[in-house]
């Protein structure tokens, strides 16, 4: 091989070396964008899910409540009734 030949294949090498290294640095720092960006959407989310778990558990302490009320009514209403009338036989 000519000393031309061996110089055309080392700048070759060398430019397909510097593109390559550029795109790898390039794909880097969009992945670590895109990585920031993922972790604030997962924080965002999960703010949202424990606020959520938050409201749901007043929601089911409220329904303990409102259930225990109701079962109070239906006794009062029953009280205010009276027992239920039987057909004497005599």
């Amino acid at each position: 091989m000519t000393p031309e030949v061996i110089g055309v294949i080392v700048a070759i090498a060398v430019a397909a070396g510097g593109l390559f290294g550029g795109l790898s640095a390039l794909l880097r720092g969009q992945m670590s964008k895109i990585d920031a960006r993922f972790d604030k959407e997962a924080a965002r989310v999960d703010a949202r899910f424990d606020r959520v778990e938050a409201e749901l558990t007043d929601l089911r302490a409220g329904l303990t409540d409102v259930r225990v009320e109701l079962t109070e009514v239906k006794v009062a209403i029953a009280r205010l009734e009276g027992p239920t009338p039987r057909l004497a036989l005599r």
